[in-house]
This record gives C-alpha cells, structure tokens and sequence, in this order.
C-alpha cells in the first residue's frame, strides 16, 4: 500500500464517519435504538468516531514506518477537519427542509 493511498483511505474514512451519526439513528450504523438519537448523542458518537478514524491513521501509519510525534496543534487540526467534513450530515438532518 502507497503512502499516497493511505493518505486517501484515511480521508475517505474521515469523511464516512462524520456523516455517519446524523445519516441514521443506529448507534455506528449496526445496533438499532428504540427512539430517535438526540444531538447530544449524535455528537458523542462523532466523537467516538473521531478517535476511530485517528486510531486507523495511526496504525497506516505504523505500518508505513516511525510515528511522528504530534502535538496539541495536530488534534485541534484534525478535529477542525472532522468536525468540517461532517457538515453535510449537519446540514441534511438539523437545516434540510423536508416538504410534506
């Protein structure tokens, strides 16, 4: 697997992931609830999700060679970038105006 290849497997997860807790109302899309997730839910599973896709950069990471070391500037980027990929699942569940 190319470095390059990597790079894009990680964004491409990244992007899924923040979608994915405002496109359903399964807790990581497998185990159904009774009642519809609250905003609060749906952000605690983004940010659960967040540390899951970060988990599999680390390990392509691993995998490719040594880990840099990252500081606090790294996860405040990282999280800026979740939380920016996930405003389509935002926009499309809370802003969307369903007609009927």
């Amino acid at each position: 697997m190319t470095h390059t290849f990597s790079v894009w497997l990680v964004l491409l997860a990244a992007l899924l992931a923040a979608n994915l807790p405002f496109l359903n109302d399964r807790w990581f899309a497998v185990w159904p609830r009774r009642s519809p997730k609250t905003l609060w839910m749906r952000i605690a599973e983004l940010f659960l999700l967040y540390f899951l896709v970060g988990g599999l950069g680390l390990a392509l990471e691993q995998r490719a060679g040594q880990i840099a070391p990252q500081g606090w500037e790294f996860y405040a980027t990282t999280g800026a970038l979740f939380l920016t990929l996930a405003f389509p699942g935002f926009v499309y569940r809370y802003l969307y105006r369903r007609r009927g």
